[in-house]
């Protein structure tokens, strides 16, 4: 309810502050300082939003849209690893066999909904429906009273600890996961996959502020006008963002595997 005090400052509603979003700033504190160069992109789904919706009619499990692009991004970097690499000291670069992505599933804590993420491990060896299962699972999960983090109750024990320390040293911490190869792993994985989950008449793409080697923010569905096979005929543009470490790969590499990423996802692939 509204809380009245006097006329200066009016009404006004006072809500609880999420301790997750605490990590939420400490990760933007610390990702200002990553080289990321970002690619927005416009990619025509109408034929996976189709193949999508047959999937669902043919098998009848449900395939979220963020799952089924997680699988593609997973395909893209399995070709073209370098978008995924993680600095290793002044010299090195750690490439990693298995792509680990780290997908945002939006939750009620509280008193409204927060994004807490979870880590598809080996995104790239799991199926479609392993993949939307692990995502469900999470979506599912129950949460008591103060707890703001998913995963087994050991990994949130340890999480609300950590959220419970000094601002300095929670930033700190991510400090010395994004520069550890093995703790970035660990920790979270090599790709960040966050939407909007959004239809509408504009386009808008979000540019979020990450840590990770590889992110991709989903932004709006848009329907519009676009030309096949000499046609114009009404077609559905997702809007894109793709972000991509510079300390790790150049221009040339990271426009073929953005240019990889877009046949896969134009081509509606692996839901035939």
């Amino acid at each position: 309810m509204p809380d009245r005090t006097n006329d200066l400052i009016g009404s006004y509603e006072k809500q609880t502050f999420h301790a997750v979003r605490l990590w939420s700033a400490d990760v933007c504190e610390v990702g200002l300082r990553k080289h990321h160069v970002k690619a927005l992109l416009e990619l025509d789904v109408t034929r996976a939003r189709r193949a999508i919706h047959e999937y669902r009619n043919r098998t009848g499990r449900k395939l979220s849209f963020t799952a089924w692009f997680a699988k593609c991004a997973a395909q893209a970097v399995t070709e073209h690893p370098l978008a995924h690499a993680v600095r290793a000291g002044r010299s090195g670069l750690v490439i990693f066999d298995d792509v680990d992505i780290t997908l945002l599933v939006e939750r009620q804590v509280g008193d409204g909904p927060v994004p807490l993420p979870v880590v598809i491990r080996k995104a790239d060896r799991k199926s479609l429906d392993d993949i939307q299962a692990e995502v469900q699972a999470a979506q599912d999960q129950h949460l008591g009273a103060g707890e703001v983090s998913l995963g087994p109750p050991r990994s949130r024990v340890l999480q609300a600890a950590a959220l419970a320390m000094p601002a300095f040293l929670r930033r700190a911490f991510w400090v010395r996961v994004v520069r550890s190869p093995s703790l970035t792993k660990r920790v979270m994985g090599t790709v960040a996959v966050t939407s909007v989950g959004a239809y509408g008449r504009s386009s808008f793409w979000p540019i979020p502020i990450s840590i990770f080697p590889l992110c991709f923010a989903l932004g709006t569905i848009v329907r519009k006008p676009g030309v096949v096979e000499g046609r114009i005929e009404p077609r559905d543009y997702l809007c894109l963002t793709a972000m991509v470490d510079h300390d790790v790969i150049d221009g040339a590499p990271a426009a073929r595997f953005t240019a990889r990423l877009s046949e896969l996802v134009e081509s509606g692939w692996g839901l035939a």
